[in-house]
């Protein structure tokens, strides 16, 4: 009798035991690598623009039908800087004082506040460690300014050894490796110093093979109990084009087309590694880019091969229309996310931190994620409601245009960036049935503009764009309100 009572006390415990380590399990948070290419337009990627489309990006292509694949993701801005803000702050920039343009990237004041949560250090409160490797762009000052005549620092940006105030090991990195920019990137920094001045051509290859120690590191330290958190900013296909020795004449369509391909090539290394610890299945993996291809990719002798980077959308980088800031987003999370799915949902890289707040369990204060919202619902394949339902865009020139799943609202006059092209404004597009913008439906359809204009009045004077307690802008935001600015 006691053997028996011994056998089923046995046996309770180590059902409670199982169950425990079920539930363990279950809650366990996942690795996040999270990649960001840097002017990758939508239609360079072959798989989302089969039909015109010419470089080869078999993996990414791969590493979409392992996954979903977003057709309606937009980056914050349509230029570097502020897409970076509102990704790591879950906020559109347009609430700081960048009103429009990018940092400088010599010395610049950080453009995320001091006491401004980010997805890094909520990350890093829920016991992941946080590394930053790649292209950072949201500015830093250093105890060695070389600047002349009150101008920021040239090509040759800050000197081996200096040391760099508010860059990203202040703003929630455990660690960092990369630069600051495109015109500082000769400046390699680790941590909080330059260590070292090297070749641009030699950034794009040395961020992959950092990437892949990051990852072969932490599984072999003490911390790999512990889930960390890779934001891979790469800097590539931005310019300076420069494709390595080993990918120059790849594609067939010039340096732009070998780089994207180099680029394709550095995802293939970071999911390799994955794969080659043991990982992969318990690694969430976003990809996605800061804004459209560039003009200063020669997109008009790309057209003319018949590679369209935009696929068929109007405009590229630096504009309002959907060229400049429509992304490529592929999420991959084996076990949660199904493979080989579809979403047309409407969504923002602001919307990251959201995302991952609700994927650990941290509820967001109302201080932050001002325009962050969560789609991990429908990442799981949940059928909810839609989940966001609109959208604010924003130009180099500070041009604002409002979106909702059907209408897009411009408020200016032709593209608000680099593209030419004549419109009056306002410009109100129907993306359902002209997702290529090219009929100015303004005029037929007034309600529409006013309730549009409203939205985007409220979601300023707000401070947010989601449900919650109002908050201040930064500065005072100047936009026009459905008329001619």
């Amino acid at each position: 009798m006691k053997r028996t009572v011994k056998l089923w006390l046995a046996l309770i415990v180590f059902a409670a035991f199982s169950y425990n380590i079920a539930i363990a399990t279950e809650l366990q948070h996942p690795n996040i690598v999270l990649i960001l290419a840097d002017d990758l337009g939508y239609g360079d990627v072959q798989c989302l623009n089969p039909q015109r489309g010419k470089i080869q990006t078999p993996n990414l292509d791969r590493l979409a039908t392992q996954g979903m694949v977003f057709t309606d993701a937009h980056s914050g801005s349509s230029v570097c800087t502020p897409t970076r803000y509102g990704l790591l702050t879950g906020r559109y920039a347009w609430r700081t004082r960048l009103q429009k343009g990018v940092l400088d990237g010599g010395n610049d004041e950080p453009l995320i506040a001091e006491d401004r949560f980010t997805l890094g250090a909520m990350l890093s409160g829920h016991g992941y460690v946080a590394a930053c490797i790649g292209k950072w762009h949201l500015g830093f000052q250093s105890d060695a300014r070389t600047v002349q005549g009150g101008k920021a620092m040239g090509q040759n940006g800050l000197p081996v050894g200096a040391k760099i105030l508010g860059g990203p090991i202040t703003r929630g990195f455990d660690t960092f490796w990369g630069c600051s920019n495109a015109r500082t990137m000769s400046s390699l920094i680790e941590g909080d110093r330059v260590i070292e001045m090297i070749e641009t051509v030699d950034m794009l290859p040395r961020l992959g093979q950092r990437a892949v120690q990051f990852i072969e590191s932490h599984i072999a330290s003490s911390s790999k109990e512990s889930p960390f958190f890779l934001y891979l900013p790469l800097t590539s296909p931005h310019t300076p084009i420069v494709p390595s020795d080993r990918w120059r004449g790849k594609s067939g369509l010039g340096d732009y087309g070998d780089f994207v391909m180099q680029t394709d090539a550095i995802v293939a290394d970071v999911l390799k590694a994955l794969d080659e610890q043991g990982i992969a299945d318990n690694t969430l993996v976003l990809f996605s880019s800061d804004n459209g291809c560039s003009p200063a990719a020669d997109t008009e002798k790309l057209e003319a091969a018949g590679h369209f980077a935009s696929e068929r959308y109007r405009g590229y980088k630096a504009d309002i229309w959907d060229g400049g800031h429509r992304v490529p987003l592929f999420v991959r999370w084996p076990g949660k996310v199904k493979p080989g799915t579809q979403s047309d949902q409407l969504i923002c890289l602001t919307d990251v931190i959201a995302t991952c707040a609700e994927i650990i369990g941290h509820k967001l204060p109302d201080t932050a994620g001002e325009d962050s919202v969560s789609f991990l619902p429908t990442l799981l394949g949940k059928e909810t409601p839609v989940v966001r339902e609109s959208i604010v865009h924003h130009s180099i020139q500070g041009k604002f245009a409002i979106r909702d799943k059907r209408w897009k609202l411009c408020l200016c006059n032709g593209s608000g960036g680099w593209s030419k092209g004549k419109t009056t404004s306002p410009q109100l597009y129907d993306m359902q049935t002209d997702p290529e913008e090219s009929n100015n439906m303004a005029q037929h359809e007034p309600d529409v503009v006013a309730r549009l204009s409203e939205l985007l009045k409220r979601f300023i004077e707000r401070g947010r764009s989601t449900p919650g307690t109002e908050q201040a802008n930064d500065v005072k935001v100047n936009a026009p309100y459905g008329t001619l600015d």
